[in-house]
């Protein structure tokens, strides 16, 4: 499968039975076992990333991309501090619901700023671009030219998660237990943590924190890197 079949899959696949599960699991209602430790896994995600940021104590200095914003878990929350974020994802139906969201919340539609758009259409400049469980869609090489991309468009910081491969994961993935479930449709691609620092470091960029988030069913490594 090429690069281009996996983003077409992704898309249609969080414009149709993936957004109603997903909706779900970034929800507070009822969801199954399953479900709800991927979502506490995703929230443990989220609230590191928020934590790091929050602690540098200039949220409302920074202009913040979101890509691959979901329903707005992390860009909402961003916002309310005071960040100007402009969040983007694949799927029109996720924008639509980060949108409701944030008018819920928030009470306008200024800011976030929600766009329909996939990484490598994403232009602009801003202090901080992240990027939190999107690379488990796609393969190394794809996910190399991702990442160079969005190194491109941060001036100062760039934060990324992904499903690290070790021997452990890549045997869970093998019998099927990393990502159960019948509705599940994408491939799930494990990365090694030295090919994206490696990738970070060729554009330029310093790691300077990292975090590891682990449950039952969800693992993601979290790596900032900072402008050299």
């Amino acid at each position: 499968m090429n690069a281009a079949d996996d983003k077409t899959i992704v898309r249609e696949y969080f414009n149709s039975t993936g957004f109603d599960r997903w909706k779900r699991i970034y929800g507070d209602g009822e969801v199954n076992k399953v479900q709800l430790d991927i979502r506490n896994g995703h929230q443990q995600t989220v609230d590191t990333v928020i934590g790091w940021l929050k602690a540098d104590n200039n949220l409302p200095e920074l202009s913040i991309c979101d890509a691959g914003c979901g329903v707005g878990s992390l860009s909402i929350p961003l916002a309310v501090d005071g960040a100007k974020v402009y969040a983007t994802d694949i799927s029109e139906k996720m924008v639509e619901e980060g949108k409701d969201r944030a008018k819920l919340t928030l009470g306008n539609e200024e800011n976030p700023t929600f766009a329909v758009q996939d990484l490598e259409s994403l232009s602009g400049s801003y202090h901080t671009v992240i990027c939190l469980d999107v690379l488990i869609h796609y393969p190394q090489e794809k996910a190399d030219e991702m990442i160079s991309h969005l190194c491109s468009l941060a001036q100062s910081r760039i934060i990324l998660s992904f499903a690290p491969k070790t021997c452990a994961l890549t045997i869970l993935k093998k019998i099927g237990s990393f990502f159960p479930g019948p509705s599940k449709a994408t491939r799930a691609y494990l990365h090694r943590e030295a090919d994206v620092v490696r990738i970070l470091e060729s554009n330029g960029f310093s790691l300077q924190r990292k975090a590891m988030t682990k449950t039952r069913f969800y693992f993601s490594r979290l790596l900032e890197a900072t402008r050299n």
